[in-house]
């Protein structure tokens, strides 16, 4: 697991490498038949990650891959499920809040996790026994994965206190999640007003980071996501103890699954 979770950081730096060439230039945005965006940055990362990813022999889901029909999906004890470039929104407005994700799936669960943040260079990854999850500023592209190791600190999700701190999107706000945003506000005044609600905005797999490493306690998702949207964060949020709760079945978000896209779901410390 060690040597699958070294490849995947690799991976995630190596694209995020390739993405910020092509930020840093005028790029040219396409538009996909879901209306989505896609940009060479996207292509790139995407083929530099399956190099890396391809070496394990494990199959790939990634947004974007062509799509493989689930009934040579359903066969399938593990796969790699990758977004090469997670916020192509925040990309295109350049705020830097767009990130790479792998995550490596083992019959249906989320067991290792990598999200990196080309600009700001922040990595975050899950131990490779699932157990904890760190993180670390590669300041250097010389850094190796064993440095990596070595001098990542442990992440953990905050007690509520003083306030309830929910995740917003910065492109993402519609009224089933102010709905619940309100609801939460109307029990904490019924309960004495002690604790009040601020909303934390960010862009792309950040919002689970946000919730793992405790500047956040709840993160609603109640608008439609891609498993390659969720389920690094997932991994992440999953080895602090940080549930990811589908809202239809009430059980642990599930991946590789016959349709790839997520029911709501609530992320939750």
């Amino acid at each position: 697991m060690k040597t699958l979770l070294a490849i995947a950081i690799k991976a995630a730096l190596e694209g995020g490498t390739e993405i910020l060439k092509v930020y840093e230039t005028n790029f040219n945005v396409e538009i996909k038949d879901d209306n989505s965006p896609l940009t060479q940055a996207d292509k790139n990362a995407n083929t530099i990650i399956n190099s890396y990813l391809k070496t394990t022999g494990i199959p790939i889901i990634s947004e974007e891959n062509r799509q493989i029909d689930y009934l040579e999906r359903k066969k399938w004890s593990q796969c790699w499920i990758v977004d090469p470039l997670d916020g192509t929104k925040e990309f295109i407005k350049r705020n830097g809040e767009f990130t790479v994700n792998i995550a490596l799936i083992d019959n249906g669960d989320p067991i290792l996790g990598v999200i990196y943040v080309p600009v700001s260079k922040e990595l975050y990854f899950t131990s490779e026994d699932g157990k904890t999850s760190k993180k670390i500023i590669v300041f250097s592209e010389e850094i190796s994965v064993e440095e990596i190791f070595e001098k990542a600190e442990i992440i953990k999700p905050s007690k509520i206190t003083s306030g309830v701190k929910i995740v917003g999107s910065r492109s993402h706000l519609n009224e089933d999640t102010k709905k619940f945003i309100s609801e939460i506000e109307n029990n904490l005044s019924a309960e004495g007003g002690k604790n009040k609600v601020e909303i934390v905005s960010k862009g792309s797999s950040l919002k689970f980071c946000l919730v793992a490493e405790g500047l956040a306690h709840i993160y609603p998702r109640f608008a439609p996501t891609m498993e390659w949207d969720t389920a690094a964060g997932h991994a992440i949020c999953k080895a602090v103890g940080v549930s990811v709760i589908d809202q239809i079945t009430g059980k642990s978000m599930q991946y590789n699954k016959p349709n790839l896209l997520n029911n709501y779901f609530l992320v939750k410390a």
